[in-house]
């Protein structure tokens, strides 16, 4: 996959929402609420991607991070946000990561063939290049993203004030 539909992606464009504009106008207390039939409010899936991509950073910096036992230690404890700073941090926290990622997709093809240390039996079945680990990240970070869009129209509001698809 080329550099530039890396990029394209992880900002959410062709048919991938833009992560951003899914959160960025979004009120803290709409955020934390709960939806029937979703286990996780926006601000819990929003931590999550960011525990995810933060994990990956790391990971690609060398760095040994532990491997989670279990999924739901990638999700806060508790309600999230708890307050529309924590929504604030959140917000930030995502969107840092999300252009530390856009900045990785444009490195050199050398660097994109780069291996990047598997830390867990689940990672070791999976291509492990910084470009598989990247591709990785933008369809975690798409999949809740959907989520999200789909949350967002159960909660009226739905498109973002950016726009979003709404057929």
């Amino acid at each position: 996959m080329s550099n530039r539909v890396l990029t394209e992606l992880l900002h959410g464009n062709g048919a991938h929402a833009d992560p951003i504009a899914c959160v960025e106008d979004l009120p803290f207390e709409l955020a934390a609420q709960s939806v029937e039939g979703f286990p996780h409010s926006i601000g819990q899936l929003v931590f999550h991607m960011n525990y995810w991509m933060d994990y990956e950073l790391r990971r690609i910096h060398d760095e040994r991070p532990p491997f989670p036992k279990h999924n739901s230690e990638s999700f806060p404890l508790g309600p999230s946000p708890t307050d529309a700073q924590d929504w604030d941090l959140l917000r930030r926290n995502f969107a840092g990561l999300l252009a530390d990622f856009a900045a990785l997709a444009n490195s050199s093809p050398h660097k994109m063939r780069r291996q990047i240390l598997s830390l867990h039996a689940g990672e070791k079945k999976l291509a492990a290049t910084l470009e598989a680990v990247i591709s990785q990240m933008v369809a975690h970070n798409s999949y809740h993203t959907g989520q999200i869009a789909m949350m967002r129209r159960i909660l009226g509001t739905w498109p973002p004030r950016r726009g979003g698809d709404s057929w």
